[in-house]
């Protein structure tokens, strides 16, 4: 769109006439996704910005209300699709808490090691797009090379390399097996050194630090008030984590670090999230050192857990049981009962708000998203910064359109 003459005057502004708006997005290059700004611009100064969503809805909360715990965890891979197992986890976290399932040791090892790996797939992408914006392409070479290890790790576990649904009520779709443990081990051990080869090319790059040293700062202050979470409060100073402060699945076993900053500018959430791809390392080593035996899901017999394909494909047991668990007035009931809960995902806190109404269905689902939160703090933080630096704050939010939709 051209660009106009503003209709509204910034609080700041002295001249209506020397103000114009510019329209970025919704479908520009350095947005990846379909989000709109409306700028308000004093030459190339950012006076007024006002974020626009709605470009990529997809009804996904509504859907939650017509699908069953099990099958909308396919719903939930396509909100933040930069980590989709993540949403899995979140999701069932959800669904276990509302139906009082503890996990099986062996489970909660799995999904923790997939937590991990996906924490480290969606840093990798951020750091790598969030270069490339700016102009340094090699780094983003490297991260998505790794990225492809990870893809070929979830397809070995799920058969699925992207969307993988690999989740289900109390457990998981199949078990893991050594040759996989071997891949994980292969790839723990061979990212340290691209990590190293990132750090030399962007860390003390005088160009790279110019362009977001000092930019799009976030006070810690400004960090609760807004709600923000993940690396982007962490950045900020804020030492929240919900791996510590209120621990799920396997994470009160291992020994890691939260990693923050006090700076709460570009440079600081870049920093954060390259520590938290060497802390998730260590997680996934410890994991690996220890994972437990036995089953990974639940009491097979249990009206609630899906049976393996291959039992369904193959004997009457496992076709009754997948019949029983399916069919709306055969399956299980869930209590009549509110429940929210969350996970420390890789953007921050992504929860679950599950009303129940006794079937085993929700009858409301709310998605709480980091992107959305994060997303409205977006104009506070580019106010009195140029153009070109819009890019390099909204790299550093990691903004998902389908989050902010839903």
């Amino acid at each position: 769109m051209p660009l106009q003459v503003a209709d509204t005057l910034a609080p700041d502004a002295p001249d209506k006439e020397y103000l114009w708006t510019l329209n970025f997005g919704p479908q520009h290059p350095a947005t990846h996704t379909t989000l709109r700004l409306v700028l308000t611009l004093d030459g190339e100064k950012v006076v007024n910005a006002i974020p626009h969503i709605g470009y990529l809805h997809s009804g996904f909360e509504k859907l939650g209300e017509h699908l069953d715990f099990n099958q909308y965890v396919t719903i939930v891979d396509r909100m933040n699709y930069l980590s989709p197992l993540a949403n899995e986890i979140a999701w069932h976290h959800a669904v276990e808490k509302l139906l009082g399932i503890e996990l099986t040791p062996r489970c909660k090892y799995i999904r923790t090691i997939f937590g991990e790996l996906l924490r480290i797939q969606d840093h990798l992408l951020n750091v790598g797009t969030s270069a490339l914006d700016l102009g340094a392409f090699t780094a983003f070479l490297y991260c998505f090379t790794q990225r492809e290890k990870i893809y070929d790790i979830i397809e070995l576990a799920s058969g699925q390399r992207f969307h993988s649904s690999y989740t289900r009520v109390g457990g998981v779709m199949f078990d893991v097996n050594d040759l996989w443990v071997r891949k994980v081990r292969d790839f723990i051990e061979g990212l340290p050194k691209t990590h190293d080869e990132v750090h030399r090319l962007l860390t003390r790059n005088r160009i790279f630090i110019d362009r977001i040293k000092g930019v799009g700062v976030l006070s810690k202050e400004d960090a609760i008030n807004y709600s923000v979470s993940g690396p982007v409060a962490r950045a900020s100073g804020v030492v929240r984590d919900l791996r510590k402060d209120e621990p799920y699945l396997s994470y009160e076993d291992f020994d890691f670090k939260v990693v923050c900053s006090q700076n709460g500018d570009c440079y600081a959430r870049y920093l954060v999230r390259m520590g938290e791809i060497m802390e998730s390392l260590k997680i996934i080593r410890q994991a690996l050192d220890n994972i437990p035996t036995g089953p990974i899901n639940v009491d097979v017999d249990s009206r609630v857990v899906l049976p393996a394909k291959p039992a369904v494909y193959r004997s009457i047991e496992g076709l009754i049981q997948h019949f029983e668990v399916m069919m709306p007035n055969r399956g299980y009931s869930a209590p009549k009962d509110e429940v929210y809960a969350a996970v420390e995902a890789p953007n921050g806190e992504l929860g679950f708000y599950l009303v129940s109404d006794g079937t085993n269905r929700a009858y409301r689902a709310r998605t709480r998203p980091p992107s959305f939160i994060h997303f409205a703090v977006f104009p506070h933080m580019i106010k009195g910064h140029m153009l070109s630096d819009v890019v390099a704050v909204l790299g550093s939010l990691n903004i998902i359109a389908a989050e902010l939709d839903r």
